[in-house]
């Protein structure tokens, strides 16, 4: 007899988010950026529901000191900025997806088993038993269903020149989760999308961010 309950997913099957599991990330970047020889720039929100945002103030903050470790300059106001960064995050509401899993201990109901081990009922020796399973009649455990939800983020962050807008980089960081909390993907998402930066374009990898406590070492 199968049964339905709610559980969380086990990291190793999923990346989560501020825990001790790593993070992991599916990036794919596309990009013709010329070398970094101090051009300014400036990080806004691609969403325009973001504008005004102390969140958002927060993640451009990150990326902005990610791009001037790569030799960009940090423009006052995009309106003196060579360079405009449109930056945008999501998390969907998630998908429950069920799947089967070993059971632990007995089980109480009926089954078909040789008589000498419990009471029963019937004739002969083959009959119906009531009562705990019997590990010499089918095993002592048996499969359960779990039903857990699972959420995508997403990062795009996308790089072009002020006013003629040529388009320079685009980028999209994508990961799986059993956790909604921007607070913990959008970092991991950045870290993600900054690992091998600009990277190679037309590639999408798979990229692993190590957990903060390893991280620190």
């Amino acid at each position: 007899m199968l049964r339905l309950f709610k559980a969380i997913v086990p990291v190793a099957l999923l990346a989560v988010a501020g825990c001790a599991a790593p993070f992991s990330a599916q990036v794919s970047r596309f990009q013709q950026l010329p070398v970094p020889q101090g051009q300014s720039f400036a990080v806004i929100a691609d969403n325009p529901r973001l504008d005004g945002s102390l969140e958002f103030a927060q993640y451009a903050n990150t990326v902005s000191q990610r791009l001037a470790g790569y030799g960009y300059t940090r423009a006052v106001s995009p309106g003196d900025a060579n360079l405009i960064v449109r930056l945008n995050y999501t998390v969907d509401k998630g998908r429950d997806r069920i799947r089967t899993v070993p059971g632990i201990g007995p089980r109480f109901g009926y089954a078909s088993g040789w008589g000498p081990y419990r009471p029963y009922w019937g004739f002969g020796r083959r009959a119906w038993i009531y009562g705990y399973d019997d590990p010499f009649l089918y095993g002592s455990s048996y499969d359960e269903l779990e039903s857990y939800t699972v959420y995508e983020s997403a990062l795009d962050m996308k790089i072009e020149r002020k006013g003629s807008h040529e388009r320079l980089f685009e980028g999209t960081a994508k990961a799986m989760s059993s956790d909604n909390d921007l607070t913990t993907l959008v970092p991991n998402l950045i870290e993600a999308m900054f690992t091998g930066f600009p990277g190679n374009s037309g590639q999408t990898v798979r990229i692993t961010v190590a957990p903060p406590e390893k991280a620190r070492r």
